[in-house]
């Protein structure tokens, strides 16, 4: 079964097991509120994007799943287009911040998916990644569990990640947590490219 298959399964009742929660760490690390566009790359449905709504002049939700956004339409301001994040369907430099929460390991191609965020990303915008920290044991479990259902999901550990996002303007940071399974690789583009060391 196709991941988007279970995701559109889910979509009626996903944010009853997988609730919305408080979005305050997000505004930090997304360095929110911000002018200009918010992309929500695999968002779903919307739970996220609801929270960012107001912070940034638009936001939009991007997924493969339709029916997931189908309850994305539902939250005030937020615009839900259906697309692969591997391929968006926007031009170069369109959003001063893009997040990405717990999807990035379900992506089939991650490199083609971080490349088109970042390409999208505007010079002086920043990119927020927040999966689950394999570096840790239960998080290795839940990589499991989602291969035994048949979800084809691929965890990389958030330095994985920041090497992933070494774009020659990028200045990447990680950020850990101790209240939750949960890492952030923070990317900022920079207004012109790092000098080499």
């Amino acid at each position: 079964m196709p991941i988007f298959d279970h995701f559109d399964f889910l979509a009626p009742i996903y944010e009853t097991f997988i609730p919305p929660k408080d979005p305050q760490e997000m505004w930090e690390f997304a360095d929110l509120p911000a002018s200009g566009a918010l992309l929500d790359a695999g968002g779903g449905t919307g739970r996220v994007a609801q929270f960012m709504n107001g912070k940034a002049d638009s936001v939009v939700v991007a997924d493969m799943s339709c029916k997931m956004l189908s309850e994305a339409r539902q939250k005030d301001g937020l615009r839900p287009v259906c697309s692969h994040t591997e391929k968006l369907p926007f031009a170069d430099e369109t959003f001063a911040r893009i997040i990405m929460v717990d999807a990035l390991h379900h992506v089939i191609d991650q490199r083609g998916t971080l490349n088109e965020l970042w390409r999208t990303l505007q010079p002086g915008g920043r990119l927020v990644i927040e999966e689950p920290d394999l570096r840790l044991f239960g998080v290795k479990l839940l990589a499991i569990a989602e291969k035994l259902a048949l979800m084809r999901s691929h965890f990389l550990s958030p330095p994985r990640i920041a090497e992933l996002l070494s774009y020659p303007n990028a200045r990447v940071r990680i950020e850990a947590s101790t209240r939750s399974v949960n890492a952030w690789v923070i990317a900022e583009k920079t207004l012109t490219p790092s000098p080499l060391p």
